[in-house]
């Protein structure tokens, strides 16, 4: 029997394997590339987290609405607000996202679902498709902010057509201005925002760029559909409607409040390191702060003016408060948050009884109150309260900075504004005069619920 010669095979093995092993060194990544990995992932996880919480708060504008209208209309509530997130979603990844972030100083172009002219790079290298579904549930947002104010009196039909338009042009278009390159945040040399106020226009999640938005179109709106059946007498005194349940109200709140967790800390779109995490951790502190300060002083002050604490008063109040930290939760410290709430929680319902009872304009929930004036007032208080401890160019005029930023902050609150109220309005009436926009006065009486989907929420309606 042969002998086995070891020393020949072991030289033959070696000459086989060596290959794999150099091959598999050669494509062995680098600390720094390993390092880079982790990065955009948790920074990618963080984002796509942020997203599925702002998402969650689609069910608590729903819940939020329908507790404060009454029950014959609950299912056509909840209805419009699964369609602002179905139908927005597919117009905002077909035109708007194209339009939002595409080049241009005024605005994009429509990319038709097209993600690859989009750089990552300027988002930390975070996969296009995760920052399209973050900014896709902001857009939502937006959308659905108009439905409580035109709710219980307006046909679903032309509520579909125009909470399309919200997603195609409108918030797409005002948004690329602050946020996807447009002329109010360009600061490059010779910009008319660098030469005139050394700064950008700033909004951090939204309190202009999105609750303002949908504040202003809900007054437009409300205008434009005029108040439910029964609302003021014929002496011009208001009436109250109470909604069918505080008890849904309620839960809606507690789930915004929750969801905003994402909408606010989330929009500083990465968490890894300590300068992110850092971020994060004080963007929730702040959000939290405002909403609790501005809570109870609604609470304080309808207690003192109606003589009892209003449970809806105050559920509002909070969300005033969230409204208005969104946009300096980022840049004001903790006593300013506070500061900042306790405001927005007296603002807020004196702006609800100015708007119902002096202008006699029906909002059934308050939105225009809530998104359009807290929005407004929270980013004008961003450019008091701002420390300059993130960034020297934008600090409040309560700490040194002068009134460039202050400044900044109301060209920005102004020509959004400007925007929305005018192009709201031309929507607004051109459905009323080409379709109609209200349904008839039997329905409305009877409740949209049966007449607009042939079934109610509730089996004993």
């Amino acid at each position: 029997m042969k002998k086995i010669d070891y020393m020949k095979l072991s030289l033959v093995a070696a000459m086989l394997i060596s290959p794999l092993v150099c091959k598999a060194a050669d494509a062995a990544p680098t600390a720094a590339e390993v390092a880079t990995t982790a990065e955009v992932s948790l920074n990618t996880v963080w984002v796509l987290l942020a997203a599925m919480l702002v998402f969650f708060m689609q069910p608590g504008f729903a819940l939020c609405e329908a507790g404060f209208t009454r029950s014959k209309n609950t299912a056509n509530i909840l209805m419009k607000n699964f369609c602002d997130f179905m139908l927005g979603s597919v117009c905002f990844w077909l035109v708007g996202f194209g339009v939002m972030f595409g080049a241009g100083a005024f605005a994009g172009m429509p990319s038709f679902g097209d993600l690859s002219f989009f750089d990552v790079d300027g988002i930390g290298g975070i996969p296009v498709e995760g920052y399209l579904i973050f900014q896709t549930v902001f857009c939502a947002t937006a959308a659905t902010i108009v439905s409580g104010a035109m709710a219980e009196r307006t046909k679903f039909s032309m509520y579909l057509v125009y909470s399309l338009l919200i997603s195609l042009v409108i918030y797409p278009i005002e948004a690329h201005w602050s946020w996807g390159g447009g002329w109010l945040n360009d600061l490059g040399e010779g910009t008319f925002m660098h030469d005139f106020f050394g700064c950008g226009f700033h909004d951090f999640a939204g309190s202009t760029v999105v609750h303002s938005v949908g504040g202003w179109l809900a007054l437009v709106g409300a205008i434009v559909l005029g108040p439910r059946r029964g609302k003021y007498g014929k002496d011009g005194k208001s009436r109250a409607i109470p909604g069918h349940s505080l008890s849904l109200a309620a839960l809606g709140v507690f789930v915004l409040w929750f969801g905003w967790f994402g909408f606010n800390p989330g929009s500083q779109l990465a968490a890894f390191g300590s300068d992110n995490s850092l971020a994060i951790s004080h963007t929730f502190l702040t959000t939290n702060m405002a909403a609790c300060t501005a809570g109870a002083a609604t609470l304080i002050l309808s207690w003192f003016r109606y003589g009892k604490p209003s449970l809806s008063l105050t559920l509002n109040g909070i969300l005033a408060g969230l409204v208005a930290i969104t946009d300096g939760c980022d840049l004001v410290s903790v006593g300013g948050a506070a500061l900042i709430g306790i405001i927005a929680g007296i603002v807020m319902p004196l702006s609800v009884e100015f708007i119902d009872h002096v202008l006699h304009i029906d909002d059934p929930v308050g939105a225009s109150s809530v998104h359009g004036v807290c929005g407004v007032l929270g980013t004008l208080l961003t450019g008091l309260f701002a420390t300059g401890e993130v960034d020297d160019t934008m600090v409040g005029l309560f700490y040194g900075g002068g009134f460039s930023f202050l400044g900044a902050q109301a060209l920005g609150v102004v020509v959004v504004g400007a925007w929305a109220v005018i192009v709201g309005f031309i929507v607004f009436k051109s459905i009323d005069k080409i379709h109609g926009l209200r349904v008839p006065a039997r329905i409305e009486d009877e409740g949209l619920d049966i007449y607009e989907h042939g079934e109610t929420a509730y089996a004993d309606a």
